[in-house]
């Protein structure tokens, strides 16, 4: 655990004039303010590459690719492995081309996900430091699990059921080492339930009022410490204040409000990377 939350470049993709139109969602009334989504993203990149000193690699938008923003689901990377995962929803399959080339021009060790019958959306991956839990979801499914366990092997894989909403990260995310951020719906707390009796490690929680405020960015950076990107107090205030019993940690509000109604959240927006120096 020693490692974790260590990130030294992030991933991060421009957004499509085509995401405001064309972006899947599961709430189709909420109209997307363009000017406002863009300007949001570039306060998050610049977070992660002013505040927090991370090299950030910026893939160029595709129009033709209205969700390409939402890096995460595209690849799983942990230590020197990538993997390329194939997206549960057709109209993002292509979104994997250009990560995978930008994670090859980085040398991690690429593996493709190359079963027609295997789904994966990295949405749907939680990597606690110990072990992974991969949500079996609208857009992941048990065949794309077993690959990220093959591509992985010094870890456990479990698997749990995400009944409603988009994925696993929906309404958890790791708020530090043994840490879970889990959203309050009875949905959030059955899922950790379940994950915790099927692990052997124990984790701590700290339960949030709103399901999608549960996402965060946990950093744990040289010279800064515990760092967590979380949801403003504009969106969530509730949530938003129960973030402040993190005593120790740089806490730091990232605001959301436009992607998050295209189902985008805080983690989906980067692929983090721990890059060694090759001395």
């Amino acid at each position: 655990m020693a490692g974790f939350g260590k990130f030294t470049h992030a991933v991060v993709r421009g957004i499509p004039t085509s995401l405001a139109k064309e972006a899947l969602r599961t709430d189709q009334l909420d109209v997307v303010d363009l000017e406002k989504a863009q300007k949001e993203h570039e306060v998050y990149v610049d977070v992660l590459r002013e505040k927090l000193g991370l090299q950030v690699i910026q893939l160029p938008a595709d129009e033709s690719l209205p969700d390409c923003v939402f890096v995460e689901d595209a690849a799983v990377v942990c230590g020197d492995t990538a993997l390329i995962t194939r997206p549960g929803a057709q109209s993002r399959r292509n979104e994997t081309v250009a990560m995978k080339s930008a994670l090859k021009e980085m040398d991690l060790n690429i593996v493709e996900m190359t079963d027609d019958n295997a789904t994966l959306d990295g949405g749907d991956v939680l990597f606690t430091g110990l072990e992974f839990f991969v949500g079996l979801s609208k857009r992941t499914n048990q065949k794309g699990a077993d690959i990220l366990a093959d591509a992985f092997k010094d870890y456990v894989v479990s698997t749990v059921p995400v009944l409603e909403g988009l994925h696993l990260k929906s309404f958890c995310s790791m708020g530090g080492p043994g840490l879970i951020i889990i959203g309050s719906s009875e949905l959030a707390q059955k899922t950790l339930k379940i994950m915790q009796q099927m692990s052997d490690h124990r984790y701590d929680k700290l339960t949030v009022p709103d399901d999608i405020a549960a996402n965060c960015i946990y950093m744990n950076l040289p010279d800064k410490g515990h760092v967590l990107l979380h949801c403003t107090p504009e969106e969530f205030p509730e949530s938003s204040k129960a973030f402040e019993m993190l005593k120790d940690y740089i806490l730091i509000p990232v605001s959301n409000m436009e992607k998050g109604k295209v189902d985008g959240a805080l983690t989906c927006c980067s692929v983090l990377i721990n890059k060694k120096a090759h001395v």
